[in-house]
């Protein structure tokens, strides 16, 4: 009877396989979120955040249709979209705070922009 590692190892999601080293090398991207929960808001990448949580999101039901099931990359995917979904929240919360509009705190995840919108800036100008 062969040991739970003997079986481990040999399994189709196991260490000789790309289904296990991939993960294990993915959680450096949430660990690299994790550390940046330190910096301040306005230095952190709101379309970066968004396209990680997304590729959590996306990635995390992925590899649990996949046959095999690969519950490593699940996990692994589903902290990344909650480390990037958290700082989506907190970029979100930072530029409400400052007193952005839904559509200026949109434009500035989206586009980086600490500017308000274009219409604005002609009204102004004037």
């Amino acid at each position: 009877m062969a040991s739970k590692f003997t079986r481990f190892l040999h399994s189709e999601t196991g260490p000789r396989t790309i289904h296990f080293w991939a993960p294990v090398l993915k959680w450096t991207l949430v660990i690299a979120g994790a550390n940046d929960l330190q910096r301040p808001v306005d230095s952190i990448s709101g379309t970066q955040q968004l396209a990680l949580m997304a590729t959590g999101m996306i990635w995390t039901r992925w590899s649990l249709i996949i046959k095999p099931k690969n519950y490593l990359l699940a996990s692994v995917n589903f902290f990344l979209g909650t480390v990037a979904g958290y700082q989506v929240f907190r970029l979100v919360s930072y530029r409400i705070g400052k007193g952005d509009t839904a559509l200026q705190t949109a434009n500035y995840i989206l586009k980086g922009e600490d500017k308000k919108n274009s219409s604005e800036q002609v009204v102004e100008s004037n």
